[in-house]
Formats: C-alpha cells, sequence, structure tokens
C-alpha cells in the first residue's frame, strides 16, 4: 500500500470523513545530477550576484517581489510566515459544480484518498453522491504551507483530489491570437469525411501499458549496461521525511440533518482570497 503523505479529514457540510491523501502519479523523468568530475563529489549552486558575478554570503540574502522593472520591494521572513495560510488539515468544500464546468486547463496534480479511522461510511456516501448527481466537490485545502483549490470526484471505488491551479495563473484562449482561417474555417465536407475515417481507422482501446518514454528508457538501459561493466561511482546521498497529524470521525447521522438545516450558511462559505506568495 502506498505511504499517505497527508492525513487530515474532508469538511463535508458539519460532517468530518478523515481521510489520507496518496500520490497518483510518480514523475519518471532522468534526474541528471551535477558531479566534480575529479573525486565524483556532488556540485552545488552557489549564491552569486548577478551583476558583479561575486559570491555573497547568505546573511546578506534577502527575498523581494518586483514591483516594476528593476525595482522591487523586500519581503521579510517574518511576513512571508505570517502570509502562509494555516495549515488545518481538512479538505474544506466549499460548493458542488457540474463535472463538464471546469476546464481541462484547470487541472493541476491528481491524488488518490482514502478512508481512514472508521470513515468507511461516509466516504462511500460522499462518492456514491457526486456518482448519483453527476456533480464534483470544490474545496481548499493546505498543502505544504501553500493553499489550493482542489476538486474531488469518484473514480470506481475511491475518491481523488485534483489540484486546480487559481484562475490567475491560467491564460485565455485569446493569448494564441488565432485569426480567421482557424475560427472561420468551413472544413469541406468531402475532406472532413475523409478525416473521419482515418480517425475511425486509428482507433482502438486506451492501453497505457504500451506507451513509452523512449528517452528514459534509452538512457536508463544504458545506465544499466553501464552499471554491469562495473562503471560506478559511488556518491553520498541523504534523505529525509515527516508525517502528518490525523483527524477524528464525528457521528453522521445528526450532522447530515445538521448541515441539511443550514446550509444557506454552507452556501455563503467562500475560499480564501489568494494573495501573491513571495518566491
Amino acid at each position: 500500500m502506498a505511504r499517505a503523505i497527508w492525513k487530515g479529514a474532508i469538511s463535508f457540510g458539519l460532517v468530518h470523513i478523515p481521510v489520507s491523501l496518496n500520490t497518483a502519479v510518480r514523475t519518471e523523468r532522468v534526474d541528471f545530477d551535477w558531479l566534480d568530475k575529479r573525486s565524483m563529489e556532488p556540485v552545488g549552486y552557489k549564491r552569486v550576484n548577478k551583476v558583479t558575478g561575486k559570491d555573497i554570503d547568505k546573511d546578506n540574502i534577502v527575498k523581494g517581489v518586483e514591483y516594476e522593472k528593476g525595482r522591487y520591494v523586500v519581503i521579510s521572513e517574518e511576513e512571508i510566515r505570517k502570509a502562509r495560510p494555516e495549515a488545518t488539515q481538512t479538505i474544506d468544500i466549499f460548493s458542488f459544480v457540474e463535472a463538464q464546468d471546469i476546464p481541462l486547463q484547470q487541472f493541476d496534480t491528481p491524488y488518490y484518498l482514502s478512508p481512514d479511522k472508521r470513515g468507511g461510511k461516509v466516504y462511500a456516501l460522499l462518492r456514491e453522491t457526486l456518482e448519483a448527481t453527476g456533480k464534483v466537490a470544490l474545496a481548499t485545502v493546505v498543502l505544504h504551507t501553500r493553499q489550493h483549490l482542489a476538486l474531488l470526484r469518484p473514480l470506481d471505488d475511491a475518491l481523488v483530489m485534483i489540484t486546480l491551479r487559481w484562475p490567475e495563473e491560467v491564460r485565455g484562449l485569446e493569448t494564441l491570437e488565432l485569426d480567421n482561417s482557424v475560427t472561420d474555417s468551413k472544413p469541406d465536407k468531402r475532406e472532413l469525411d475523409m478525416a473521419k475515417r482515418l480517425v475511425e481507422d486509428m482507433s482502438g482501446p486506451w492501453a497505457p501499458g504500451e506507451y513509452h518514454d523512449a528517452f528514459r528508457q534509452t538512457i536508463m538501459d544504458l545506465v544499466e549496461e553501464k552499471a554491469s561493466k562495473g562503471k560506478i561511482s559511488v556518491v553520498e546521498n541523504g534523505e529525509g521525511g515527516a508525517g502528518e497529524k490525523g483527524a477524528d470521525i464525528i457521528d453522521l447521522t445528526e450532522l447530515l440533518k445538521r448541515s441539511l438545516g443550514g446550509k444557506k450558511a454552507a452556501a455563503e462559505k467562500k475560499p480564501a482570497k489568494r494573495s501573491r506568495k513571495a518566491s
């Protein structure tokens, strides 16, 4: 079973559904580390003043946001800490919308949600409700000190959470500046029929096991070949991790009744406005 990267609860009206968050994807790209060819030791990034080219001590480094070209507003570490959202350990549902209403370009990262601490019954209730209504749940959640907009939707027997990009992060289609040859195009019927036939001829089932990253496979085959010949250089690495605190389940039936009774108040609940984050 995959290790949970976060534990908390889905806040559904007055009901809390204890859940664990598990990654649904993994990055399989090839990572090339910088090494000193004389000793095979790792090479890190230096703190360098980009104007003078000179090294700079970390005590002289501050964080700033470019307000105008070449002009910065300095933000202190304390101000950054105060601006960060509170880690509430909850996935706060604030609305339900039609699944098809959310544009694909808003989607970011998928995660699997699994019930935790006797939360199976109410977890299944939410999943079946979403399935029956054709809705997805919109929510906010704090992961790794950053607030995310997210949606929850059913997937077979499970629930999936997909983080969404904030509206200001998504460019509109108008930025493509499509000309009349695209927007006003009326394909010839004969050409359209041939194109449809070509699509039909090339159609087949979704077969993920047949799709591979050719570049990564070539590099990894080369790594295996060189390793089998003893061409290996030892480099020390370190790693670490941390767990998250869980949440308790609350009685279901009475809370559902109270949630329905207070649906007007729930409808007024809005996600917090996302402020510009310093980097």
